[in-house]
């Protein structure tokens, strides 16, 4: 098998919706995964994410959640709009994900499992889509160390984010937490109280911090990035990805 890829601008769903798809080149069956962006926006390090995952044998696509606010806006300049609107409502951006999801399965290589997966905003926005969507439509979530998930952000940031704690008993698939030991959102005091709340309700979940990492870890163009959390935190996604959507690694 090969890694060569496909990666591109689509338009997906009765409203097309932009997104961006990296695809195997090959006959598969691959899984699919959504990538929900963080709250800078539809960047390129998203975009590199996405492509990730296709040389890794995954069908993969992220949907521009800013795209009805700001077409044809630059990252910055989307994120700084939509961070003076308060954000996204949770509805749209289910809306959203759940297209996304169904133009994976629409796919004719595709196996019929599909995970998501989100760092910052969007580990928050993957286990709010997990719970939200019908059981099916998500089948392995990972949450990169999603900020605001159980405590809503302070009022001075101006965004209007709810707490999901309330919806966590209709999560309806496994979930992969990867979280750093000196992040503030969320602090490990917050990310042990969400592990309470899942094991509460019967939830299976998969945690792992580490230490001297914070916000943003697995960011190679951010001060905080930490090599040895970001490479141990890919393979724990590949393995998790692998195990619950029937993934099967490429040849490099």
């Amino acid at each position: 098998m090969s890694d060569a890829i496909r990666a591109e601008t689509v338009y997906i769903g009765d409203e097309k919706i932009q997104a961006y798809q990296a695809v195997p080149l090959g006959a598969g069956p691959f899984p699919g995964v959504v990538v929900i962006h963080h709250l800078p926006g539809f960047d390129e390090s998203t975009k590199e994410m996405v492509r990730r995952f296709a040389v890794n044998g995954y069908l993969a696509i992220c949907p521009n959640l800013f795209w009805r606010e700001a077409p044809g806006a630059a990252p910055d300049d989307a994120s700084a709009f939509v961070r003076g609107q308060g954000g996204i409502p949770d509805e749209q951006i289910i809306a959203d994900v759940r297209t996304a999801a169904a133009a994976l399965r629409g796919a004719s290589s595709h196996n019929g499992k599909v995970g998501v997966i989100g760092h910052c905003s969007g580990g928050r926005q993957a286990l709010l889509v997990s719970a939200a969507l019908p059981s099916g439509v998500i089948d392995a979530a990972v949450d990169c160390y999603g900020a605001f998930a159980l405590e809503p952000p302070p009022a001075a940031s101006g965004l209007k984010m709810t707490s999901i704690k309330d919806r966590l008993g209709d999560l309806s698939c496994p979930v992969l937490g990867l979280f750093g030991d000196d992040d503030g959102n969320p602090a490990p005091a917050e990310v042990d109280r969400l592990a309470a709340i899942l094991a509460e309700h019967g939830k299976q979940f998969e945690r792992h911090s580490y230490e001297g990492a914070g916000h943003g870890f697995f960011a190679p163009d951010r001060p905080g990035y930490r090599p040895q959390a970001a490479v141990d935190g890919w393979k724990r996604i590949f393995a998790f990805f692998d195990r619950h959507l029937g993934g099967k690694r490429l040849e490099v």
